[in-house]
């Protein structure tokens, strides 16, 4: 389970032309699954995402997590984060997971993510196609694997 964590000022999702989700200071979270993660990815990687220290303290130093901010979160899926670019020019995704495999562990992040923060979770739509308007704040943009854990 691969994200891509952004810290943003706003951030926004439509699908068409219709606003879906809408948040003011979070995170806005692309969140690709791949064929060999586990219900222990998601609890893993919600945990953690909910301890990120990346917004700044009264130093303005980066040392508070989305839970003291009192943020928000969107998720939206993305299959593409497990491109694989190494042959050719056309990426592959054979390791992101199928619909059917994904959705679950899909909606289990944001389920499991909302009762981490204790808050509702604003969400794209599994398979749409989407339009994602965001204002990074920082930039600060973080990338977890949970392939990458230790």
């Amino acid at each position: 389970m691969r994200a891509v964590i952004q810290r943003v000022s706003e951030a926004s999702v439509e699908i068409n032309n219709k606003l879906v989700a809408e948040i003011n200071k979070g995170f806005l979270i692309l969140l690709g699954i791949e064929i060999d993660d586990t219900l222990e990815d998601v609890i893993w990687l919600s945990n953690k995402i909910s301890q990120l220290r990346i917004f700044s303290d009264e130093d303005g130093k980066m040392n508070n997590s989305i839970i003291e901010v009192d943020g928000n979160a969107i998720v939206v899926s993305q299959f593409t984060l497990h491109a694989k670019t190494k042959r050719g020019n056309r990426p592959s995704y054979i390791k992101a997971a199928k619909a059917q495999q994904a959705i679950p562990l899909y909606e289990e992040f944001i389920e499991n993510l909302s009762n981490t923060l204790g808050k509702k979770i604003q969400s794209g739509e599994f398979g749409a196609d989407m339009k994602v308007i965001l204002l990074n704040d920082g930039p600060v943009t973080i990338i977890i694997d949970t392939k990458n854990k230790e």
